[in-house]
């Protein structure tokens, strides 16, 4: 369970005096694929209580990243209120602190600090980690050379070879911090209809293709997760895609053995729906949801998130994108909730034999949550495979089974990081690489 020591809540009361050496973290994102973007919030939450400091949620425009769909908790701050209470609290005029922002690129390996820097030593007022769209950037505060960085990671995710034990990080930052808005709650509650909650959830990431292996592999791993609870009655089935079309081809076969559960928005009569608001009509990043409006892909994601026993992420070829990462994270936190022993949930990645052979290695983006096991020492030549999945995204080499491509062995190494083809990390050549190079800092003045 995560835990919010400097939520906005107290932080606000605090003296003056102790109020302007307080510290914050900024996570900020823009309104482009949900998953990457949520983890760029997502990190600078996990960050923010790494270093004791407060979460301030970026805001463009005066609205929150996918503010027309999420609500936000008042654990966070926004920087309008920051800069208020700073003046309010005299910081500046009275204690001589600037608001000062210190910037930190995830994406530039030639000035990210993310691996040398002792961050906890920092005393810029607001720390913004940029660049990071998946579950990868904080955990490499696991392999930081200064061992108080990496304590305060190890405390939070855990050691990174032990996978299946490790917490449920990002799930359980989510149940903290977001929830659906009224108009995606009302279109999730259509679909449940006044009913209990889904067993399980299949996500399908296809854009538009028609694979049979795909569907196939899919509908066997659905059937091993209602083996896995031991579900006697027909079991509910949430079914979200990508692709409205495949929707059609896979219910008839899923319906065999389950109650099919799907958002149809065109059925669907409701606020969110309606032409007047802006979002019935909107075609940004059609490609990724087919025809349906961008919306329905938030209210696929809560009511996916809905699953009580499991998550079964399938695809054509991007097994366990984040998107999927997030539905499992989240909906594994809720059922933590429900049931206090916490080994009833499984996520599972559903393969056909062609990803097996060649997907794993083709995963693009470090987000991918397999690609840690697409290596020499992978399993091939299986006709499909249903593998339990971590719902932490493993983010380093080390461990049982792992071992790294030649493209990410190249792309680590330009953080300072030597990987064996066994994926195992030259502790020593990172400490000399750390000591070699010159600590970038670039800051942002705010003006009060």
């Amino acid at each position: 369970m995560v835990n919010f020591i400097s939520g906005a809540s107290r932080v606000r009361s605090l003296p003056p005096e102790q109020f302007c050496r307080h510290g914050f973290v900024m996570g900020k994102s823009s309104e482009a694929g949900f998953g990457n973007e949520m983890y760029k919030v997502l990190t600078g939450a996990a960050l923010s209580i790494m270093l004791n400091r407060s979460l301030i949620i970026g805001q463009t425009r005066k609205k929150y990243p996918f503010g027309d769909y999420i609500s936000y908790s008042n654990h966070t701050f926004t920087l309008k209120e920051v800069k208020h209470l700073w003046r309010h609290n005299g910081c500046e005029r009275k204690y001589k602190r600037h608001l000062i922002m210190r910037t930190d690129d995830f994406e530039k390996p030639s000035e990210t600090n993310v691996l040398c820097s002792d961050w906890q030593k920092w005393k810029h007022p607001i720390i913004w980690l940029q660049g990071t769209t998946d579950a990868t950037a904080a955990q490499f505060f696991l392999k930081n050379i200064h061992p108080e960085m990496r304590n305060a990671a190890s405390n939070l995710f855990g050691q990174p070879e032990s996978l299946q034990s490790r917490a449920n990080v990002f799930g359980e930052l989510m149940k903290v911090l977001i929830s659906p808005t009224k108009d995606v709650e009302e279109a999730v509650n259509w679909v449940i209809g006044g009913g209990v909650d889904p067993d399980i959830s299949l996500h399908m990431r296809m854009l538009m293709n028609r694979s049979v292996r795909a569907v196939r592999a899919a509908l066997n791993c659905v059937r091993k997760a209602i083996r896995i609870r031991n579900l006697k009655s027909r079991p509910k089935v949430v079914l979200v895609s990508d692709s409205p079309s495949l929707v059609k081809s896979i219910k008839p076969d899923l319906s065999e053995f389950a109650e099919v559960l799907h958002f149809d928005f065109k059925l669907f009569k409701g606020n969110i729906s309606s032409g007047d608001n802006g979002l019935h009509n909107s075609d940004f990043r059609v490609k990724d949801w087919g025809p349906a409006p961008r919306w329905v892909a938030f209210v696929d994601f809560f009511l996916a998130s809905r699953a009580k026993y499991a998550v079964v992420s399938g695809a054509h070829r991007r097994v366990g994108t984040t998107y999927a990462q997030l539905i499992a994270g989240l909906a594994a936190a809720y059922s933590l909730e429900e049931n206090s022993t916490g080994s009833s949930f499984s996520f599972l990645s559903s393969f056909q034999g062609n990803l097996l052979e060649e997907g794993l290695r083709l995963q693009v983006g470090w987000g991918h949550v397999w690609n840690r096991f697409a290596g020499p020492l992978s399993c091939r030549h299986q006709s499909s495979q249903c593998a339990f999945t971590p719902l932490l995204p493993p983010a380093w080499w080390e461990g049982l089974w792992q071992s790294p491509i030649p493209r990410d062995i190249r792309r680590l190494a330009a953080y300072g990081v030597q990987l064996s083809g066994f994926g195992t990390v030259d502790e020593d050549y990172l400490q000399s690489f750390c000591k070699s190079r010159k600590t970038v800092v670039k800051t942002v003045p705010f003006i009060l």
